[in-house]
């Protein structure tokens, strides 16, 4: 790599407090903040909204969204045009 152009590249722990869930690893991202780690030693850490423990695909929370019943609300709303009744006015207008 070319020297001084790229950020440092040192470890950093992430920590996301809604989980109570904190890792090490190694990251260009800098934080004023700091923790005293399992290991004894100092890092700068960055507190984050979400992680895989508090993320509803990983924890297996994640809801199903009813697509179908937003289809036909949709419907119901705007009014369902039948295949023919779109041919028709596709063709009125020339496409095809």
């Amino acid at each position: 790599m070319k020297p001084g152009i790229h950020p440092a590249y040192g470890p950093v722990v992430f920590r996301d407090r809604a989980a109570d869930f904190a890792f090490l690893t190694r990251s260009t991202a800098t934080s004023d903040k700091t923790v005293e780690w399992e290991d004894g030693n100092t890092y700068p850490v960055v507190d984050v909204e979400i992680s895989s423990a508090s993320h509803p695909f990983y924890t297996g929370t994640a809801r199903v969204l009813d697509t179908a019943g937003r289809v036909e609300r949709f419907e119901r709303r705007y009014g369902a045009r039948t295949p023919g009744a779109r041919r028709a006015a596709d063709s009125e207008r020339g496409d095809r």
